[in-house]
C-alpha cells in the first residue's frame, strides 16, 4: 500500500510540480519509489495540459533536477484519491477546501511550509510574475519543504 501526495498551487505550472518533483527525487535517493505517490495539481484551469514554466525548469536544472508533467485541475476526486494534500499558499488552502463542503476531508489538507526546517516563510510565494530570483528562492524553500515531509511521511505514515 502507498501513501499518496498531492501537490497543490494556483496554475500547476511553478510551485506545485516543482514540489512533486523534488518529492519524487527525494523519494527516489531514499529508496521508497514503490511506498510514496507524488502527483501536483492547480485551483485554477489556466494552464491545463502545460508543462511546468520554463523560468522554473531553470531554477530546478541548477539544483541538478529536470521538472517534468503537465497541469492538470484540482478536483473533488482528489480528496478521496490522496492521502495528504499540500496547500502552497492560503488561497490554494482556502480554495480546496471550498470544494470540501461538509468538512469531511479537512484534516487530509496541510499547508506546505508547515514542514519547512530551516525556512520560516508560512506560505510558498508565487514567483510567477516576479524574476529569476523568486524561481530559485521556491526552489530551495521547496527542497527544504519536501525534505521536512519526507520525514514526516516516514515516521509518522509508513
Amino acid at each position: 500500500m502507498s501513501y499518496k501526495l498531492l501537490f497543490v498551487c494556483l496554475g500547476n505550472i511553478c510551485r506545485s510540480p516543482s514540489a512533486e518533483n523534488i518529492m519524487n527525487h527525494l523519494i527516489k535517493e531514499s529508496s521508497l519509489d514503490s511506498h510514496i505517490i507524488c502527483d501536483s495539481a492547480g485551483t485554477s484551469a489556466y494552464h491545463i495540459g502545460s508543462a511546468p514554466d520554463r523560468r522554473m525548469s531553470a531554477a530546478a536544472q541548477k539544483r541538478g533536477l529536470e521538472l517534468v508533467g503537465k497541469a492538470r485541475k484540482f478536483r473533488a476526486l482528489d480528496f478521496e484519491k490522496f492521502d495528504l494534500i499540500l496547500a502552497m499558499d492560503r488561497s490554494n488552502y482556502q480554495d480546496i477546501l471550498y470544494l470540501d463542503q461538509v468538512g469531511k476531508y479537512q484534516d487530509k489538507v496541510q499547508m506546505m511550509c508547515s514542514f519547512a526546517r530551516t525556512y520560516r516563510d508560512r506560505e510558498v510565494p508565487d514567483p510567477y510574475y516576479g524574476g529569476q530570483d523568486g524561481f530559485n528562492y521556491v526552489i530551495d524553500l521547496l527542497f527544504d519543504c519536501c525534505s521536512g515531509l519526507l520525514d514526516y511521511v516516514v515516521k509518522e505514515k509508513l
